[in-house]
């Protein structure tokens, strides 16, 4: 085998081992390609109603609120029953709701409560999808195939970032914003049609016992298990104040640099050319730890801040890719903490939480983000942001090395 070849058995290496997270893999990546066609095409359709930075936030809020209301209980439902099937019913279900807005949109029968209503609906099915399809992919590859999946899907989510609103911008200009929502809306038959192609009697299940305070048991195993507790409040700081890109992307392509949905689609790209290459880089082998979550922390604030004050287009897009980079390497030490940490039986209520963090903190987030960038512009939502990363980034490696230093002293002071 070559050296190339070897490389990418390396990097590839989940998709080569697994059938089940092979079919999982293609049609996830033609699947989340369209979702992000939705997503570009749904900021500019509410800014094209509204002109309002605050309804963008309060659409994004709307999208992810009942993830943290539901999501710890989702949670549950993914350790109990069949994860597989749970999925089939929630892809299923965004593929109605996108098509209900091409409906909507193709018809000019659309309104502003109408895309609220809908964001809710699609919160409500992410709620119970996140968990399921975090936790399933443990039942998809052997253990130490794992990470290598877990790096794998969050390239399949950042690569198709460089896709997805490239497409976007074209079919806007091209053929109107409701294309984008059927071409979604039919991407969905991807992911569906590789559920069902699965061999189920190949996944390693693993369904925790249906005893009482299920919800309450993964809770409190959670907070007495300082390597998932530590992780997970860093992430929900910073998922909640510093990673509102949804909310800031639009308004800095429209306000900052007087651009259109193709301005947009250059910043997400850009941006996602940056995840892409850090999230191939996690696939080959990189193991998560403390030290690199903290550090990718503070890095994604200090890039936050350094996309706020880049003065044209030319200059944001070179700082974006750098940003993506950073973000993915820090999403992908989260996620792989906690994956590997969780044990089996509790996976599903880990990752549940995971997602709460993840995704719910946008409702609290995204209309803060949204309400500076009305009154302040989008840069300053973008600095304030950094500047909570870095905090936190910095005040954690601190943290880390008083822990390190106690441990140290600990065989000394016996």
């Amino acid at each position: 085998m070559t050296r190339l070849g070897l490389a990418l058995h390396r990097t590839f290496h989940a998709v080569h081992h697994s059938r089940n997270f092979r079919l999982f893999f293609l049609g996830q990546a033609v699947s989340v390609t369209g979702t992000w066609v939705q997503y570009v095409a749904s900021s500019w359709l509410v800014l094209r109603l509204t002109g309002s930075g605050v309804a963008l936030g309060v659409v994004t809020a709307l999208s992810f609120a009942p993830v943290l209301v539901f999501g710890a209980w989702a949670g549950v439902l993914a350790d109990r029953y069949d994860k597989r099937r749970i999925l089939l019913g929630t892809q299923a279900a965004f593929a109605v709701l996108a098509l209900a807005l091409w409906g909507l949109v193709a018809a000019d029968a659309v309104r502003l409560w109408m895309v609220y209503g809908l964001a809710f609906l699609q919160g409500v099915v992410t709620a119970v999808d996140t968990p399921a399809r975090q936790s399933f992919f443990a039942e998809m590859v052997s253990v130490e195939h794992l990470p290598n999946a877990v790096s794998l899907n969050s390239a399949v989510m950042t690569g198709t970032r460089i896709v997805g609103p490239a497409i976007a911008g074209l079919l806007i200009a091209g053929a109107g914003l409701d294309v984008c929502f059927l071409v979604n809306g039919l991407s969905y038959l991807a992911v569906i049609g590789g559920l069902l192609a699965m061999r189920p009697e190949e996944l390693h299940r693993t369904p925790a016992p249906r005893e009482g305070g299920g919800l309450r048991a993964g809770l409190r195993y959670v907070w007495t298990t300082p390597e998932l507790r530590t992780p997970l409040v860093v992430m929900a700081v910073i998922f909640t104040l510093s990673f509102n890109f949804q909310v800031l992307m639009p308004l800095l392509a429209e306000r900052s640099f007087q651009g259109d949905a193709r301005t947009l689609g250059w910043l997400l790209s850009f941006m996602g050319i940056g995840s892409l290459v850090g999230a191939l880089g996690m696939a080959r082998g990189a193991r998560p730890n403390p030290v690199r979550l903290m550090r990718s922390a503070a890095a994604l604030g200090a890039l936050s801040i350094a996309a706020a004050v880049m003065p044209s287009l030319p200059t944001e897009l070179v700082t974006l890719v750098v940003l993506g980079f950073v973000s993915i390497v820090f999403m992908i030490t989260a996620n792989t903490t906690l994956q590997l940490t969780a044990r089996p039986e509790m996976r599903g209520r880990v990752m549940a939480l995971y997602s709460v963090v993840f995704l719910g903190g946008t409702p609290i987030g995204a209309p803060i983000a949204g309400w500076t960038a009305e009154w302040l512009g989008p840069r300053w939502g973008l600095a304030l942001g950094g500047l909570v990363a870095v905090g936190v980034g910095l005040v954690g490696l601190r943290a880390l090395r008083h822990r390190a230093g106690v441990r140290a002293l600990e065989p000394a002071a016996a």
